[in-house]
């Protein structure tokens, strides 16, 4: 499950992002809400929000009344969380190696962030080292078959990588099974009015880092014309959906 990650490079990329990352963060809000109904009704005063982005949920969790500490790979992210005023402590780090000590956490919320881990095992690992021991982990992240339009668009224009591939559903809920979590998942797919729209959509969240490179092509307008002509779409508008999987301290 290793995956090497340009990790500064995903950091600029949701750093371009983090001015206007709430006006396109829909996916954030409903794999978010659906983590936040799975939290247990009693938990410890300490919160870690690992990958809080503009720090959305660190500052709902706050006014919960936890003691949070939001941490990001993103300087700018971590700005405009502070911004936010959204916790009582921030943090830059990398989820992969996470800058606290040992038992120091009694709830580790993470919502869309491990996707962009090295080793989903190994993130998961550096959760369950800072959690103390009756500690509650709750995670949401992105599985195969997610961006499968974005894919199935650009098969017709070029066979280069359009958008990140992302680990199997058997192969996620193995690691929550090795950390003794739930794992569910869902479908969700959002619908635009142009693949323009669907695209801005993925580069307003800072989602458009690809671990494999970029060709540096321009997107010209007879480009995106055929883009369109083959993006899947339904009565609704222009799709994308998302495999979303959430891993949850078992009670």
């Amino acid at each position: 499950m290793t995956l090497r990650v340009d990790k500064q490079a995903v950091a600029r990329a949701f750093g371009r992002a983090a001015s206007h990352y709430d006006a396109h963060a829909a996916l954030q809000r409903l794999s978010g809400d659906a983590l936040l109904a799975q939290a247990p009704a009693q938990s410890g005063l300490q919160l870690l929000d690992a990958g809080c982005g503009t720090g959305w949920y660190s500052r709902l969790w706050r006014e919960r009344g936890k003691q949070v500490t939001a941490l990001d790979l993103s300087p700018q992210m971590l700005q405009q969380a502070r911004h936010n005023d959204a916790a009582q402590h921030y943090l830059a780090g990398d989820i992969d190696a996470l800058p606290l000590a040992d038992n120091t956490i009694d709830l580790v919320w993470s919502n869309l962030a491990v996707q962009w881990s090295e080793d989903l095992p190994g993130a998961l690992s550096q959760f369950r080292r800072v959690l103390r021991p009756a500690g509650t982990l709750l995670f949401s992240t992105l599985g195969d078959g997610s961006l499968q339009e974005v894919h199935e668009a650009w098969s017709h224009l070029d066979a280069l990588p359009h958008a990140n591939r992302f680990l199997s559903e058997p192969q996620i809920a193995a690691a929550c099974h090795a950390e003794q979590l739930r794992c569910t998942s869902e479908v969700v797919t959002l619908h635009f009015p142009d693949a323009l729209s669907a695209m801005r959509s993925l580069k307003g969240i800072g989602a458009t880092h690809l671990h494999q490179g970029r060709d540096g092509q321009v997107l010209t307008r007879q480009r995106l014309n055929q883009l369109e002509a083959h993006w899947p779409r339904d009565r609704h508008g222009y799709r994308l959906s998302y495999h979303l999987i959430y891993g949850v301290s078992a009670s």
